[in-house]
């Protein structure tokens, strides 16, 4: 199946007829057939087509994700990965963040053939950049999601307002604006994320 809609339109939702919900290889060959649209799942098995990011947001993920590379390279507890690796969480919901660490002991859990696809699996950090056309109440929703299936540390940033959004295990969100590096911790002690570029924009 193939879906074209107008980019005013987005973002959008496509609403499937719950018996017909499709499994996990099914919604991967979804997405694969639709390979210059960027999809995400929600729990309760709606479509959503995510807008591209811009340019000065792709360029605040790719800032974001090399950072994280790098030093999980150094660290070698785990793997990175970007916007374009989306994971199956407990709920059935599949999302991409943009960008993702995931512990070796998590991933040593799955299979080849499933990192090949969408593993059934859920990182221990995540970081979502907010673009344009991101509203803050579905974001931070978005967040409590993520938390609620095993994410044990999450930064939400908002650039164009200097702000992160840091979620934890078991506690409430906390809200820093306008500082200049932030202190990973938890699964990811010892990374620290320089938030110069990322506030400086294009």
């Amino acid at each position: 199946m193939q879906v074209v809609l107008p980019e005013q339109a987005l973002p959008a939702k496509l609403i499937l007829n719950p018996e017909l919900r499709m499994s996990d290889d099914e919604y991967f060959d979804f997405c694969m057939a639709n390979a210059n649209v960027r999809f995400e799942r929600t729990a309760q098995g709606e479509i959503i087509i995510v807008p591209p990011a811009g340019f000065e947001s792709d360029n605040r993920n790719v800032e974001v994700s090399s950072q994280l590379t790098v030093w999980a390279k150094r660290d070698g507890r785990g793997k990175t990965s970007g916007p374009s690796a989306e994971f199956i969480l407990p709920s059935g919901a599949a999302y991409s963040p943009d960008a993702a660490w995931t512990s070796n002991e998590r991933l040593a859990k799955t299979t080849k053939e499933q990192r090949r696809k969408f593993p059934r699996l859920c990182p221990e950090f995540v970081v979502e950049v907010m673009s344009p056309s991101d509203r803050l109440k579905s974001a931070q929703e978005k967040m409590q999601d993520w938390m609620a299936n095993g994410v044990q540390l999450a930064w939400l940033i908002d650039g164009d307002n200097q702000t992160v959004y840091i979620s934890r295990t078991g506690q409430d969100v906390e809200t820093q604006t306008g500082i200049l590096k932030l202190a990973g911790e938890g699964p990811v002690a010892g990374f620290e994320l320089d938030l110069t570029e990322i506030w400086a924009g294009l």
